[in-house]
């Protein structure tokens, strides 16, 4: 990955600026394209707060998750997956790479905080978008990067940015990430929920999560929670 990306990611995302999206209510079995169309609020400091989503894959959810977690403005990160045909999968059938899934963060932020524009640059420079189905050692299709857009702004703002990075050079490769509408997103085990705050002494966190996280914290330092 090249040493120009964030001057040249900065560039690219000064042209763009995001409007509404619609906000994904996460339910206990699955979450249905057409409830993304109703917003949700929630109370915080004795305020409505209307929320957004977005929905990220970038190889193992545990590190997209413990990532995007961190930025200032995010509520909720949820891992899960989404992409495939099999209803309801398990963490060992979307493994096999059978099902057509990804693994997938839905994220829940506050627009009025952090846009959905800012959560793209951080996705694109915290894993590398070039290799298909694949981010380093973690190889299958459920790994692959994808931004599941859930509505017509955020599939023009992924597309313009993927086309503005790719023109730009700001990778050595062609950009692979898939932009495609959300579909069924079905929320993950709960013992992959908030796995890396849990198992941060596991060997995968160490080996892989962990400098994953200090590059990240120290390239958006400024983006990150107080």
């Amino acid at each position: 990955m090249s040493s120009r990306i964030p001057s040249l990611l900065s560039l690219a995302f000064l042209s763009i600026t995001l409007l509404a999206c619609a906000e994904a209510e996460r339910t206990k079995g699955s979450v249905l394209p057409e409830t993304l169309q109703n917003s949700s609020m929630m109370t915080s400091s004795e305020q409505q707060i209307e929320l957004e989503t977005a929905v990220l894959g970038a190889g193992c959810f545990w590190c997209v998750e413990a990532v995007f977690s961190e930025l200032n403005g995010v509520v909720e990160v949820t891992s899960g997956y989404t992409g495939g045909s099999t209803r309801d999968p398990s963490y060992k059938e979307v493994c096999s790479g059978s099902t057509g899934h990804a693994e997938v963060a839905m994220i829940k932020f506050d627009p009025e905080t952090i846009s959905f524009t800012e959560l793209l640059e951080v996705f694109w420079q915290t894993h590398d978008p070039t290799t298909k189905d694949r981010q380093g050692a973690d190889v299958g299709t459920q790994y692959r990067s994808a931004i599941f857009f859930t509505n017509e702004e955020q599939q023009r703002i992924a597309t313009e940015l993927r086309s503005e990075l790719d023109a730009s050079g700001a990778f050595d490769r062609p950009i692979v990430t898939e932009i495609t509408a959300l579909g069924t997103f079905y929320p993950a085990e709960d013992y992959h929920q908030d796995y890396y705050a849990l198992n941060g002494e596991q060997g995968y966190c160490q080996m892989v999560i962990r400098p994953k996280l200090e590059k990240f914290r120290k390239v958006f330092a400024n983006k990150l929670k107080p």
